[in-house]
C-alpha cells in the first residue's frame, strides 16, 4: 500500500503558496494607493486554485492538448493571470486602489492563509505522532 503526501495534504499545500503570493499582490496595491495611474490587481483565487488542483472553475477536469497550453501566468512562478480590480469609485488621477477593499481582501486572505497553515500543521503533527509510535 503506497502513501502519497500530496493526497494526504490535499489542496492546502497549493492554497498556502497561492495565498502567500496573493498577499504580496494586495500589499503592492496598498503600497501604491497614492500613485497616480496605478491599477489595482488581484488573482481570481477560486479559478487559480481550481487550476492548481487540475480542475476548471466549473469543476471539470482541465485538458492539455499541447505542451505550450499551460500559459496564462504573469511571470515565472506566478500562479495565474493577474486581473485588474474594477473600482467602485476610481480616483481622478486614474488610481483604482480602494484602501478599504484592499484591506478587507488582505485581512480575509491572511485569515484563510492561517487556516491552511494550521490544517497543514495538524497533518504534519499526526505524521510525526505515527512515526513516534504513539498518540502524543
Amino acid at each position: 500500500m503506497s502513501f502519497s503526501l500530496d493526497s494526504y495534504f490535499g489542496i492546502h499545500q497549493q492554497s498556502l503558496s497561492l495565498r502567500s503570493q496573493r498577499n504580496t499582490v494586495i500589499a503592492n496595491n496598498l503600497a501604491n494607493a497614492d500613485t497616480p495611474g496605478f491599477k489595482a490587481r488581484d488573482y481570481d483565487f477560486k479559478a487559480v486554485l481550481a487550476q492548481a488542483g487540475g480542475q476548471a472553475a466549473g469543476g471539470e477536469q482541465m485538458r492539455v492538448t499541447h505542451s505550450r497550453h499551460l500559459g496564462g501566468s504573469d511571470g515565472p512562478g506566478a500562479p495565474g493571470p493577474l486581473l485588474y480590480r474594477v473600482p467602485m469609485q476610481p480616483a481622478q488621477d486614474g488610481n483604482t486602489v480602494e484602501q478599504d477593499t484592499e484591506q478587507a481582501a488582505f485581512a480575509e486572505n491572511s485569515v484563510r492563509y492561517q487556516a491552511s497553515l494550521q490544517f497543514l500543521n495538524s497533518r504534519i503533527q499526526s505524521i510525526v505522532n505515527v512515526l513516534k509510535g504513539g498518540n502524543n
